[in-house]
């Protein structure tokens, strides 16, 4: 499905504040305009203090797991510092964190400071498989980006 990520890109211009603030109006900002292109979760997952697993922060529209280990999708973003398109996540096996087991497809991006530090992880699910490409995985890196929430 293709996904207006032009108008979210320039909303996300505006957005300012700490990275608590723009974490919530962006993750609210991609569930406005996403939720109805298949998107059933959009959140935030931030690395813990000595990086052994990532902690829920901002999320829409459900509660989801929290905290996780480094062994799913967003675990082997943070780790390789590379974006994640999930086609079908019960080809993950044992490597899967199924929070919400309707979820079919998952894209995780990484998210870095100024320092060049892999700080957390955007992670979006949906309910039917295939359901994101790596134009997906590219416009949400320019997003994250633009609304300062990685270098």
């Amino acid at each position: 499905m293709l996904r207006d990520y032009a108008t979210i890109a320039r909303s996300a211009s505006d957005i300012t504040g700490s990275r608590d603030d723009r974490t919530r109006m962006v993750v609210d900002l991609l569930w406005e305009h996403l939720a109805p292109t298949g998107v059933s979760w959009a959140g935030f997952y931030v690395i813990n203090d000595d990086q052994s697993e990532m902690i829920l922060s901002h999320r829409r529209d459900t509660p989801a797991c929290s905290p996780i280990g480094l062994h799913g999708a967003c675990g082997q973003a943070w780790r390789t510092r590379q974006p994640v398109v999930v086609n079908d996540v019960r080809e993950l096996g044992e490597d899967y964190i199924a929070c919400d087991p309707r979820d079919l497809a998952e894209v995780v991006i990484p998210l870095f400071d100024e320092g060049g530090s892999c700080w957390g992880v955007l992670d979006l699910d949906s309910h039917q498989t295939h359901a994101f490409t790596e134009r997906d995985a590219t416009e949400l890196i320019k997003i994250m980006r633009t609304a300062g929430l990685t270098v």
